[in-house]
């Protein structure tokens, strides 16, 4: 078969506001990859979204996960549950916080802020630090490091992109010209910039990341947030 790399709109609703993040799918003759997989409960409409191509969640056979993050590997312990044979991967800085053995960096950035939220505030940052305690851990079982190549889709590359969070990954799909970005870029507005400047963790190493995908001048970009962009 002729491989496939496909953006998933993965919505849900919080209270009155609905949020869509694109996780991506490596589909191939010999491996079928999720880079990102949404928020905790998001499960349900990710196996929809699948479906709808033809895959099942247990069809997996491994799942990406770029970094730590609630959005980004929320839905990863319930998708483990249902398929155990998938195999997580990332980077071994991000693994001790996507397993837990040490506090998420999220958590704990949640945690200083809500010290000094006006008391406005208060009650939202503390709905959102309980949020992040609810996300269950899973163990990795395969680390990825910066320059590596991995064989799915004729050829990926993996690319450190530090700032957002430390050990932050992008992907590179060299054969189709197509950057998978996480949280190193976003699309707002037809341009890329950097999500989340508030949850941004090191800004002077998130500008040094997006211009490193900025300059590899893909044909396309897939955006975890805001979809794709073809410059």
């Amino acid at each position: 078969m002729k491989h496939k790399i496909i953006s998933l709109p993965v919505t849900m609703s919080f209270g009155d506001i609905e949020n869509t993040v694109y996780p991506t799918l490596l589909w191939d003759e010999n491996n079928i990859i999720l880079v990102d997989c949404g928020f905790i409960g998001a499960l349900p409409v990710l196996e929809k979204e699948l479906e709808r191509l033809g895959v099942s969640v247990r069809q997996l056979t491994g799942l990406v996960l770029t970094h730590h993050d609630h959005d980004h590997m929320g839905a990863a312990a319930a998708l483990k549950r249902s398929n155990p044979y998938v195999k997580i991967y990332a980077s071994k800085k991000e693994a001790p916080y996507i397993s837990a053995q040490e506090k998420p960096l999220r958590l704990r950035q949640a945690e200083e802020l809500q010290k000094i939220l006006p008391p406005e505030q208060q009650e939202f940052g503390k709905a959102f630090c309980e949020m992040l305690r609810r996300v269950e851990p899973v163990e990795p079982d395969v680390y990825l490091n910066d320059g590596q190549h991995m064989e799915w889709c004729g050829g990926c590359r993996i690319i450190a992109t530090p700032g957002h969070t430390p050990g932050h990954i992008s992907l590179f799909m060299e054969k189709d010209s197509i950057v998978i970005t996480g949280d190193a870029a976003a699309l707002e507005d037809g341009k890329l910039i950097i999500p989340n400047p508030q949850f941004t963790l090191d800004m002077e190493q998130a500008e040094k990341s997006l211009n490193k995908l900025i300059d590899l001048k893909a044909k396309a970009y897939y955006c975890y947030h805001g979809g794709i962009l073809v410059p």
